[in-house]
């Protein structure tokens, strides 16, 4: 199983940015413990994290043929990119929406997603674990 991992907008600051809600691992703590947990699935992964929209839909584009399933923590872009929204259904890859945080508890404009529609399932709330559960679902299926 081939797994595209993409953290989206300001994942680079983890470790540093408000970590009473994103945690204090940082993006290199964060990827190894995913590489760590594909590994026990048996599950290649491809990890990227980039800060701008086109990149993230490209990432997508450019991984759709290796893939079986994408991972992806939007961020920001959750609330309001129709078109990550639209590159995700076009590449036809069963995707899991993941949050560090709850979106549904947080300010109003953060509990909408534009991007969970076109996913099979979303993840929130549980921190880094949010990542490893989304990896458990994929190997279950």
């Amino acid at each position: 199983m081939n797994i595209l991992i993409i953290h989206g907008p300001n994942l680079n600051f983890l470790g540093q940015r408000e970590p009473e809600i994103y945690g204090s691992l940082t993006i290199e703590g964060l990827n190894a413990l995913i590489k760590k947990h594909a590994a026990l699935k048996k599950a290649k992964v491809r990890i990227f994290q980039s800060n701008c929209e086109g990149h993230i839909i490209d990432l997508i584009a450019a991984n759709m043929t290796w893939a079986d399933w994408l991972i992806i923590n939007p961020a920001a872009y959750t609330h309001y990119s129709y078109a990550i929204r639209d590159a995700i259904k076009a590449s036809g890859l069963p995707a899991v929406e993941v949050h560090l945080s709850d979106i549904s508890k947080r300010e109003n404009f953060r509990k909408r997603s534009v991007t969970a529609g076109v996913c099979v399932k979303q993840i929130k709330g549980l921190g880094h674990n949010s990542y490893i559960k989304a990896i458990d679902f994929c190997a279950a299926q």
